[in-house]
């Protein structure tokens, strides 16, 4: 139980117990399993003091310094602790649902299998925190800095708030192994590329699982209609319309895309097979296929263009491959039709 003297001076009020920690900073407080509900403790000195399993729920402890304090099991839902000084507390399995965490200081905080949910984590500082099991489900975060920490055994980052970008070290990356949800990374504000190209950084080799979606703007229905039913088959895609100049720079990152994606469904139309960029995407492809040594380009038509035609890469098309047939996609039958196929030629070539 709580030391009962010490306690005591904690309810003489902050002036008095911080005066007391000056003039006795030898002691290292004891307040274990201590009942302080709605306690007004802002700025109080509580660094390196026994709170374990103590009830600060809803408690004030704004500005307060909690250095080295051993606070396991501690409930503190619903407490201010903004701008806290909570660097290397122990608050394994300790409650901290609904508290405000914004601007704390939780570098090398233990927080294993801590209750986060709906806490307000912006601009918090969890350099080195231990977040192995805890419950990040909707926390708010925004300019929270996580640096050096694993976060692939952190439980509910998918539901996390994003007010705002946050930090995410690189050293967060390879700690975590890649296994961070692409939501929350997102909404971190990580780079498209970098999220890509996460699992290569940490060594492991790329896992191509996407399809790059190339088409005529003037075939924009039928493109997002695809788009939308491969994402809810769990197959990521990304979009690029035929209408980039070619002189632009982000023709360099189509290029790009084509390569670090495993797939390119290339949708043929009279307005498609007009364009200059068929030809050269056709080409990217069949160098990627030739590098990898497995398919990469997945042919579609909403017409009879690339049957009609005469152009050679069309003439290698039709005799190399099976070109999806959606000339009827407006028919909800025989696009379902030609979506399976589709679907189940992506999923044989995996």
């Amino acid at each position: 139980m709580a030391n009962e003297e010490h306690l005591a001076q904690l309810k003489q009020g902050v002036k008095a117990w911080n005066q007391w920690r000056e003039a006795n900073h030898e002691i290292r407080p004891d307040l274990l399993r201590a009942n302080l509900p709605k306690a007004s403790l802002s700025e109080a000195n509580l660094a390196g003091a026994n709170l374990a399993g103590a009830n600060l729920a809803g408690a004030s402890l704004a500005e307060a310094s909690l250095s080295e304090a051993n606070l396991t099991g501690a409930d503190f839902t619903g407490t201010d602790l903004t701008g806290a000084n909570l660097t290397g507390v122990d608050l394994t399995w300790a409650s901290l649902a609904s508290a405000d965490l914004s601007r704390a200081n939780l570098s090398r905080a233990n927080l294993f299998s801590a209750n986060l949910f709906s806490a307000n984590l912006s601009r918090a500082d969890l350099t080195w925190a231990n977040l192995t099991w805890a419950d990040l489900s909707r926390a708010s975060v925004w300019e929270t800095i996580f640096a050096n920490v694993e976060l692939g055994t952190a439980l509910g980052l998918e539901s996390v708030h994003h007010r705002g970008p946050s930090t995410l070290g690189i050293d967060t990356l390879y700690r975590s192994h890649g296994n961070i949800p692409e939501a929350f990374l997102r909404g971190a504000g990580v780079p498209d590329e970098i999220i890509i190209y996460m699992k290569s950084l940490v060594g492991r080799p790329f896992e191509f699982y996407s399809c790059f979606i190339s088409y005529s703007s003037k075939d924009q229905e039928f493109a997002e209609r695809l788009y939308a039913d491969l994402q809810s088959k769990k197959v990521r895609c990304w979009f690029a319309p035929e209408d980039l100049k070619i002189g632009e720079k982000f023709r360099t990152s189509i290029d790009e895309a084509i390569r670090v994606r495993d797939k390119l469904l290339l949708v043929l139309s009279t307005h498609s097979m007009t364009s200059e960029w068929v030809e050269m995407e056709v080409e990217t492809a069949f160098e990627e296929e030739h590098r990898r040594k497995k398919t990469i380009l997945f042919p579609i038509r909403l017409d009879d263009s690339v049957i009609e035609t005469h152009q050679a890469w069309a003439s290698n098309i039709r005799r190399t491959r099976h070109i999806g047939d959606f000339r009827m996609w407006k028919d909800y039958d025989a696009y379902q039709q030609a979506f399976q196929r589709l679907l189940r030629d992506l999923q044989a070539d995996i």
